[in-house]
């Protein structure tokens, strides 16, 4: 099991100092992975399920906030939990992730992308709230294509994107290409990190029955597509108060993955949430 922290600036706020000391704290502790969410605008009467989204969270950008944590660390893997890919063009998205690869040498490995729940900010976006998912699907193909591309060019025609011999650099660090995993808690988001996925991390109030769906589904998806689903990671969210006896049960449901989050508003509470947690579980 690898065990990653979350970092939410819209509750925890944007102290660029608060930041680099959770990050730090994080990686000391043994933490393999540090996440961040996105959303890119909000509006008045924005709602995530049954929250209220008031619109003057400050959530940061998730990769200049990750660039930014790159440069205070030495190891810790970056993700993202989720960016909300049909909100970007991919040949732009191509070369910022690549570039954060490349400056913290291969750590921006854990990119996990999701489709947005909120038609007000696929508005302000210029982005069909309805067409959001196949446009995802063909932003993670453009992005793998780029990635993989070299001197003589991609090209691509699409429903959304078209290419023309397009040449992307610099390339990710040592690799051909990044892992891409995907977000969501529904059968589509299921079936698409089968079919595209490096991994799936679903979110959402599901029951322990839904969920075992819910990667069934993502891991006969990939079987059916020739790809190996074993190979797919499975990712989900955890406490900062988790019990031993917890992790264990979601191990047995084929987590490979736990994500934690520390709930205190005080950011030295934070960091002792987390050195109790790597106590318990990592040291």
């Amino acid at each position: 099991m690898r065990f990653g922290v979350s970092y939410n600036t819209a509750y925890y706020g944007v102290d660029p100092d608060a930041l680099v000391a959770f990050a730090r704290h994080a990686e000391e502790c043994g933490f393999e992975s540090l996440y961040v969410p996105e959303h890119v605008v909000l509006h008045p009467g924005a709602r995530a399920g049954r929250f209220e989204l008031p619109p003057s969270l400050p959530y940061a950008d998730p990769l200049d906030l990750l660039a930014f944590v790159a440069a205070a660390t030495r190891r810790i893997l970056l993700g993202t939990a989720v960016l909300l890919l049909p909100y970007h063009h991919p040949v732009v998205l191509a070369k910022r992730l690549a570039t954060v690869d490349v400056l913290s040498k291969g750590r921006m490995r854990l990119l996990t992308v999701g489709l947005g729940a909120l038609p007000g900010e696929a508005d302000a976006l210029g982005v069909d709230f309805r067409s959001r998912g196949r446009r995802a699907d063909e932003a993670i193909d453009v992005l793998r294509l780029l990635w993989a591309g070299d001197e003589e060019g991609v090209s691509f025609d699409g429903e959304f994107f078209t290419l023309d011999r397009a040449c992307s650099f610099p390339k990710p660090y040592r690799a051909a290409t990044l892992p891409v995993h995907v977000g969501g808690s529904s059968a589509a988001a299921a079936r698409r990190a089968g079919l595209r996925g490096d991994g799936y991390f679903p979110g959402g109030a599901l029951t322990a029955r839904e969920r075992a769906d819910q990667l069934e589904l993502a891991r006969s998806t990939a079987a059916g597509a020739g790809r190996d689903p074993d190979a797919l990671e499975y990712t989900r969210w955890g406490s900062a108060q988790m019990t031993d006896e917890e992790i264990e049960s979601m191990a047995a449901q084929g987590v490979t993955r736990i994500v934690v989050t520390a709930v205190s508003a005080d950011p030295a509470e934070r960091l002792a949430e987390l050195s109790s947690f790597a106590d318990r579980h990592l040291r």
